[in-house]
């Protein structure tokens, strides 16, 4: 699957005042509760109901999303792909100002702010970052007014070609638009990063980072992570975005907010960027400051073998690095070098250790 850095470095949203927005979500609301034209007779008091009630329902949802602005600390390593100033987006999920996000964005962040739809930027700080999920959470050092959190929804009930909507923030309102269920199935990432199911949507939306996908009711579906040009898997190009499912922070939310993470995150991190070439796992890239450059690793490199298992996918590739119990151990790779085949063993580290430690953690 072919997909895009993440996008952090601009907002690019067109300006949209609360009223505004409400006028649209409504609409929005009206045309989600129709999946098909409305035949030509007057709607029953029933369904006149139902349609309040969504419009309700959606005006909350989107009230909830927030924008974020990050600054990433002098010399982070994730500047280069990132940027060090960063714009993506946020929804309130706890009554005490929560926000849900996604994790790339605070990646060794110096300050984040929070910048509200009626033009307030309040300080926040990292509750949690989970790279085992990809999820972060973000909590305001003032209170947030006015704004309810939104409930969260699993995607098991969807059903291909459903429409949804999507909400980004930024400094200047917030965007609003529809995009439809292409289907939900494993990701993995060229990161070190996978995830048995992800939800896949197209027509996709450019600012995707932490974007909020709800559904007809306004519940929280999934929060935007990638632009991926295969959204309908690798049989064929459908540009559209990548969700990671709130089906999963509900088992680990507690676990984050207590402890930053989740131990599912404590895991071997070598610092490739790899991808699936003619049923091989390439690496494309080789972190500055990672283990894989330190082993001697090299852009180009196949990687055959882990611990002597075969490995032709990213997921096989992953899950038997993180067999592993403990992030600190040494791993003996079996890669392709040019027309050489040789072992190269690296020792594994705690991804967190690496870098630089964000605000308030």
């Amino acid at each position: 699957m072919q997909v895009t850095a993440p996008s952090a470095r601009s907002p690019r949203f067109p300006w949209l005042t609360p009223a505004r927005l409400r006028a649209l979500l409504g609409a929005a609301a009206l045309l989600l509760a129709l999946p098909t034209p409305p035949a030509a007779t007057a709607a029953t008091p029933s369904a006149a109901a139902a349609s309040s009630a969504q419009v309700q329902a959606l005006s909350r949802a989107g009230d909830a999303v927030v924008a974020l602005r990050v600054a990433a600390t002098e010399g982070a390593t994730s500047a280069d792909s990132l940027g060090q100033q960063r714009w993506g987006s946020g929804v309130v999920i706890g009554a005490d100002g929560l926000i849900l996000t996604i994790g790339y964005l605070l990646l060794e962040a110096e300050t984040i702010e929070i910048v509200t739809q009626d033009d307030r930027t309040l300080p926040a700080r990292q509750v949690a970052y989970d790279l085992a999920t990809g999820f972060a959470l973000v909590r305001p050092l003032v209170p947030l007014r006015g704004i309810e959190p939104v409930p969260l929804a699993g995607v098991a009930t969807l059903k291909a070609g459903e429409p949804l909507l999507v909400a980004t923030g930024s400094n200047s309102g917030t965007e609003v638009g529809f995009t439809r269920l292409v289907g939900t199935r494993p990701f993995s990432g060229y990161w070190e990063y996978h995830i048995d199911a992800a939800i896949f949507t197209s027509p996709p939306v450019a600012n995707h980072s932490g974007a909020s996908l709800f559904n007809r009711n306004g519940e929280l579906l999934g929060i935007g992570s990638l632009f991926v040009l295969e959204a309908a898997g690798p049989e064929r190009t459908l540009p559209g975005n990548m969700f990671v499912p709130v089906d999963l922070l509900r088992p680990v939310l507690a676990e984050m907010q207590s402890t930053g993470r989740t131990r599912a995150s404590v895991r071997p991190w070598l610092g490739v960027s790899s991808s699936e070439r003619g049923g091989h796992v390439e690496i494309v890239r080789v972190d500055r400051s990672g283990p894989a450059l330190a082993a001697g690793l090299q852009p180009g490199d196949v990687v055959l073998e882990i611990d002597g298992v075969q490995v032709t996918t990213l997921e096989a590739f992953y899950k038997q690095l993180w067999t592993r119990p403990d992030a600190e151990a040494d791993v003996e790779l079996t890669v392709q070098q040019g027309s050489e085949i040789r072992k190269v063993k690296v020792h594994a580290v705690d991804r967190m250790q690496t870098l630089r430690k964000p605000q308030g953690i």
